[in-house]
């Protein structure tokens, strides 16, 4: 099964750390960064799409994409 998250958070270490944390996990960097303004809370936000492989299991809409 192949799965796909896209990772958001501010412009700050928080971001990077859960990035981090993701490719520690087996994920993969899919594509590039995202950079954007968000006028509502008045910081720059960050975007990042992740993939993973993962064999002998198969997709459930419910499962929890983080923990496979």
């Amino acid at each position: 099964m192949k799965l796909y998250r896209f990772l958001t958070g501010p412009d700050d270490a928080s971001f990077c750390h859960k990035v981090t944390a993701a490719l520690n996990k087996g994920w993969s960097l899919s594509g590039s960064p995202t950079y954007a303004f968000n006028a509502a809370t008045g910081q720059m936000q960050c975007g990042q799409a992740v993939v993973k492989e993962v064999e002998g299991k198969d997709y459930h809409p419910d499962m929890k994409l983080s923990e496979q």
